[in-house]
């Protein structure tokens, strides 16, 4: 699955290190791919509320998936 750049995208699975949570949004900011490795990766910029960048990290294109019309947006707050 090719992704275009500055497409928005969701995490499919929990990323602990960085807080990042299955279902938060991100905007593709590159591709890399990787000759003789079947999956590209990506890396991608996940955004506060109020458009503060929180974490800028690369996945797998497993761990993305585009959005679909059965989405919705949501909201979670932090935890300590």
């Amino acid at each position: 699955m090719a992704i275009d750049l500055y497409s928005d995208v969701i995490l499919t699975r929990d990323i602990d290190d960085h807080g990042l949570r299955a279902g938060d949004v991100a905007t593709v900011v590159e591709r890399h791919a990787v000759p003789g490795v079947a999956e590209e990766g990506y890396s991608v910029e996940f955004f506060d509320m109020m458009g503060n960048t929180v974490a800028v990290v690369t996945l797998p294109a497993s761990a993305l998936r585009l959005p679909t019309p059965a989405d919705r947006p949501a909201a979670r707050a932090l935890s300590a």
